[in-house]
């Protein structure tokens, strides 16, 4: 049985909830969360991931002609069903925990994101105006990958 440290959050009462319904595989979804980010979300060549509990990541992103490093580790790892990492930023202050489920529908799968333990009000509206957008990316680049 493996032991996985989660941060204390119950000082860092701040997180958000964000949700899109996709038309792609859950199994695309859950490689683009576990394999993938330099599909969708990273920037070229900067990816050291491997997809097991406890294993640390490092990605970085860019966004108006700068790179943004984000750290973290896994957390949880369900196949088909959740991710959950630990996420470092500059924006967050802090270690966070952000969880995504994967939900089968109709016409494809929902992606229930959340993202908690954040230090402060300002660094929550922050994160919770980017991940639909980047959510939106995700959809757009797995649309674009299977074709």
């Amino acid at each position: 049985m493996e032991i996985v440290s989660y941060p204390n959050l119950s000082n860092r009462p701040y997180s958000l909830q964000v949700e899109r319904e996709m038309e792609v595989s859950i199994d695309v979804l859950y490689h683009a969360w576990t394999e993938g980010f330099g599909i969708w979300f990273a920037a070229p060549d900067s990816v050291i991931m491997e997809a097991k509990v406890n294993s640390v990541f490092f990605f970085e992103t860019e966004f108006n002609e700068m790179r943004h490093p984000h750290y973290g580790r896994f957390l949880k790892l369900e196949k088909n069903r959740q991710v959950e990492i630990t996420w470092i930023t500059a924006g967050t202050k802090a270690e966070t925990v952000v969880t995504v489920e994967f939900v089968s529908k109709d016409n494809g799968v929902l992606i229930k994101l959340t993202h908690a333990g954040f230090t402060d009000e300002l660094s929550r509206d922050q994160h919770e105006e980017a991940w639909p957008y980047v959510l939106e990316q995700l959809d757009k680049r797995m649309k674009e990958t299977i074709k």
